[in-house]
């Protein structure tokens, strides 16, 4: 009998260095790693419409149904890592390598995906820099005209365990990214893409607490509705939510995330029943 398939999009991530990260200080290590999947990696991931299917001690593996929502996924986990590592030492900060294949698999009783794309992305995460994002060239294929952002045609490369040859691209997020190969072209620096956004909390003016719910879920579907848009990276809510009720300047705002726009609402209740608008603007952020 034959095995039922699927084509699907594999984003496969571990932690740069982990081994030696656990060696100095493993119970700390282990509570970062809980915290960044908890805050920034899970609700991206849900953000984008992906699903965990499984973890690997310090990895990830993660299906989309399409190449376009991994790749925006994994640049804006990438972009958010910035941030979070901001206060610690080079030498302790979690970076992550990531790889995406596009291609069939099976689907397991359990939800587990087997296959080799599945191999293949976690081959493509194995050889990527620390805060790089390995494409395989039909993952590349699918995305280079929807997403503005620059790659690195990084040539054939031998993967391991893998007969032949692929061809892959990278993309690499921030200024701290070394150089995966000296055939790279170009990209020392990314700078905010030209489609980049954040979606930023509804400030509630009416005070009134029991609306509270309702403004926080009119960003949230703001959020997912322009992650579907086509070449558009979206900063996830989880990350947006992080300024919530906080006053910050929406150019500081734009530096620390690595959007080039932010969208700020304000609403103020009108009556029972009723909510007036007041300003929505979105502001060039760099």
């Amino acid at each position: 009998m034959t095995e039922p398939r699927k084509l699907v999009a594999i984003l496969c991530s571990d932690v740069v260095g982990y081994s030696r990260l656990a060696g100095v200080d493993e119970d700390s290590v282990l509570a970062r790693l809980r915290a960044l999947r908890a805050e920034v990696i899970d609700p991206i991931v849900a953000t984008h419409d992906g699903r965990v299917f499984k973890r690997t001690g310090d990895g990830t593996l993660v299906e989309f149904r399409s190449a376009v929502e991994a790749v925006r996924c994994a640049v804006a986990i990438q972009s958010a890592l910035i941030d979070r590592n901001a206060g610690h030492s080079p030498d302790n900060r979690i970076a992550l390598r990531m790889g995406v294949r596009v291609g069939e698999v099976v689907e397991e009783a359990d939800g587990d995906l087997m296959g080799d794309s599945v191999n293949i992305a976690a081959r493509l995460e194995s050889v990527g820099a620390a805060g790089a994002i390995r494409l395989s060239e039909d993952a590349y294929r699918q995305v280079r005209d929807r997403i503005n952002i620059a790659f690195a045609d990084l040539g054939p490369t031998q993967l391991k365990n893998i007969v032949r040859p692929m061809r892959t691209y990278e993309i690499r997020i921030g200024p701290d990214v070394a150089p995966a190969a000296p055939r790279c072209v170009g990209l020392e620096r990314l700078g905010p893409p030209r489609l980049s956004i954040v979606v930023m909390p509804f400030a509630n003016l009416g005070g009134d607490s029991d609306h509270e719910y309702f403004v926080d879920g009119v960003a949230e579907s703001l959020t997912t509705d322009l992650s579907r848009m086509s070449g558009m990276i979206v900063i996830g809510r989880n990350m947006a939510f992080t300024y919530k009720d906080k006053a910050v300047n929406l150019r500081q705002i734009g530096r620390e995330l690595k959007v080039r726009y932010v969208l700020q609402v304000v609403r103020r209740r009108a009556g029972v029943g009723s909510w007036k608008h007041r300003s929505a603007r979105g502001r060039r952020a760099g």
